[in-house]
């Protein structure tokens, strides 16, 4: 788990079943999978929301704002300007979509947009595979820049006082956990969601679904149900679910190409940190803020506070906040992305 992510584990074990054939596929199973993600994906987005707090995230300054910003904006960009230039086939700019949601919020947001966006199972584990491996390199670059903060601070002139983070809280929740209240209130919520969307449809029946359990789950944020604890062990749950699901359909014959879509990950990320390095220059950031920012986005809850704590422990609170904000923009920024990747195809 330290080298390499659980949803990856999970993801590859159950696709090396399905190349095996452990599992049947028949009427019964697909009807089971059908039903089984498309209750689990709702209810997972909506206990991921739950923990986004507006109220701190604004807290968090001018510097960092604007950081979180351009690291959205540029990898939207990225994802554009890479699709013109590789040409993706209409599956492959749908999963580049989904790697959007991804790179600016998590695994859930990935799912919820390839879904929405009806990536196939195949298309799936190459953009998992891309995340993946740009994301470890990513992460391994971010951590070795840490010791030269003060040179890239004063290159960028930036003013280093980061003192008033550290009353910045995180949107962590401490006490008795409610998987069981939580798990019943998701699954109604999407119930909610789906049976709304056969009157009110977006696009297709997935994506008004995605979008109505994300409006919930804001909603949901405003009031005391954010108070309730453990509903990020419950969405992790669901996710791993989910993953290990769509594992289990994802039966190809070779990865052909595969090395093609890293390179054009790495793409990505490459116009993604020439933009960052470009703002931080013009509105004079430092290196934590565009680095936290930048993992924030790309990396999420599993890794911007490790990198925020090699600043200052103090600061770990900094990066769960601005990872969970992800949560939000993620869907609804792969969902852009991947609607204008289809529609350059």
């Amino acid at each position: 788990m330290k080298y390499i992510p659980a949803v990856v584990l999970i993801y590859a074990s159950t696709m090396l079943l399905a190349a095996l054939g452990v599992f049947e596929s028949n009427v019964e199973i697909n009807a089971v999978y059908k039903l089984t993600k498309s209750n689990l994906l709702p209810a997972m987005l909506f206990l991921m929301l739950l923990q986004v707090d507006f109220r701190h995230f604004f807290k968090l300054g001018k510097k960092l704002l604007i950081a979180y910003v351009l690291a959205v904006s540029s990898i939207a960009f990225g994802f554009v300007a890479v699709a013109l230039l590789f040409n993706f086939n209409a599956d492959m700019s749908a999963a580049f979509g989904a790697l959007a949601g991804s790179w600016m919020g998590g695994t859930a947001n990935m799912i919820a947009v390839g879904s929405a966006l009806g990536v196939s199972e195949d298309a799936f584990a190459y953009a998992l595979v891309v995340d993946s491996v740009n994301y470890t390199l990513w992460v391994m670059l971010l951590l070795f820049l840490v010791p030269f903060a003060s040179i890239f601070n004063k290159f960028t002139k930036s003013d280093e006082n980061l003192a008033y983070l550290s009353e910045v809280g995180c949107a962590c929740n401490v006490g008795t956990k409610r998987y069981w209240l939580l798990i019943a209130l998701s699954l109604g919520v999407s119930l909610l969601s789906q049976l709304i969307s056969h009157s009110i449809e977006f696009l297709n029946t997935t994506t008004t679904v995605v979008l109505l359990a994300t409006l919930f789950g804001i909603l949901g944020s405003q009031t005391k149900l954010r108070l309730l604890n453990g509903s990020s062990e419950v969405a992790t749950s669901m996710l791993y679910i989910i993953i290990a699901l769509i594992g289990s359909k994802a039966v190809f014959d070779s990865f052909d190409g595969l090395g093609v879509y890293v390179l054009a990950g790495a793409i990505i990320l490459l116009i993604h940190a020439t933009f960052m390095l470009l703002g931080a220059k013009v509105f004079k950031l430092d290196l934590f803020s565009v680095a936290v920012a930048s993992l924030a986005n790309i990396g999420g809850v599993a890794s911007a506070p490790i990198l925020a704590a090699t600043y200052n422990k103090s600061l770990v609170s900094v990066g769960v906040l601005m990872a969970i904000m992800g949560y939000l923009i993620g869907t609804f920024g792969g969902l852009l992305v991947g609607n204008i990747l289809l529609a350059l195809h």
